[in-house]
């Protein structure tokens, strides 16, 4: 799911003790960036946060040639694989070797917060929406602070609560139409996302010492690519080698995935947030969900109705409070 939010937000770790007090002291210091820097730092982010709602889209795409999750995911990781490894060899240049402890950091990262929640997220996709999925993954910050309060005892302000409210309200609204049109198997999916969700909450909670020692730039690509090595063995683990087999349209679609919709997304939210800072990247990915809907009706042909808007509307504008408020 979401590697370029991991990306953004690990690259500034937000402690939940000091929480108010980071995110006030990151916003001046990105204040005193020039103007152009700005800009094109936003526009850096937005344009990672298109590129990365992309992933919906092809995914739903590749599965109209009757592949399943387990094959999809294979694809895309077998292709970013060489991409991860060459970040994380760049990244590494002029640092200390990884200790024992380092890796074994960095392989509880790359099973929860890329291989998991990669997984459940495709898995998600087969029984529910592109929009109703990026709805879902897009509570992520959501999810963020009520694991600090449950973790580390985080207080919540009245009007924290507000903007919960109104983005889980978004996306019921969002996933009462879905289930109507479409059926039980829309809980189904919307279970499997939100666990997604929850897996890559967990991994920005707990990655933060480890960013401060490594470096954003270094977990992401090591951490990444131990979650490419999962996901390729998953495959030859529960799938005959034979079933590499697939249409031609599900490797060129898979390529376009691994490149154009998760490593690029992944470089270009980095170069956002060594521009204007964690906090204006996230809030200028706030541009995905609606890129989802356009992909989505043009590409995919699903209903464009006045509750997936208004549900979109509901819950871009919750975590944007939350973002403002936090």
């Amino acid at each position: 799911m979401a590697v370029a939010v991991g990306a953004a937000r690990g690259a500034r770790p937000l402690r939940p003790a000091t929480w108010r007090g980071d995110t006030l002291q990151s916003r001046r210091l990105v204040n005193t960036r020039a103007p152009p820097h700005r800009l094109g730092g936003v526009l850096l982010a937005a344009t990672g946060a298109i590129a990365f709602s992309g992933k919906a889209i092809i995914v739903k795409l590749a599965y109209r040639y009757g592949v399943d999750a387990v094959t999809v995911i294979m694809y895309r990781m077998l292709f970013a694989l060489p991409l991860f490894l060459a970040l994380s060899w760049w990244a590494g240049r002029g640092q200390p070797a990884l200790q024992g402890s380092d890796w074994r950091v960095l392989l509880g990262l790359g099973f929860v917060g890329y291989y998991l929640a990669s997984f459940l997220d495709f898995a998600g996709l087969q029984y529910i929406s592109a929009n109703l999925e990026r709805l879902i993954l897009y509570l992520s910050p959501t999810i963020v602070l009520a694991t600090s309060v449950l973790a580390f005892d985080a207080r919540v302000a009245p009007r924290q609560w507000l903007a919960l409210i109104v983005s889980y309200a978004g996306v019921l609204v969002v996933f009462g139409h879905d289930l109507a049109r479409s059926g039980g198997h829309v809980l189904t999916g919307s279970l499997l996302v939100l666990g997604s969700a929850v897996s890559y909450s967990l991994y920005l909670v707990f990655s933060g010492q480890a960013v401060k020692r490594l470096g954003a730039l270094r977990i992401t690509g090591t951490a990444s690519s131990i979650a490419c090595v999962f996901c390729i063995a998953q495959f030859f683990i529960l799938r005959a080698p034979s079933a590499m087999m697939v249409a031609r349209e599900v490797v060129w679609l898979s390529l376009v995935n691994a490149t154009l919709c998760t490593f690029l997304p992944v470089m270009l939210v980095m170069l956002a947030v060594e521009r204007v800072g964690a906090p204006i990247a996230a809030q200028a990915g706030i541009v995905g969900p609606a890129a989802t809907i356009v992909f989505s009706v043009l590409l995919l042909g699903e209903p464009l109705t006045p509750w997936i808007v208004l549900g979109t509307a509901l819950v871009l504008f919750g975590v944007w409070l939350l973002t403002r408020w936090r």
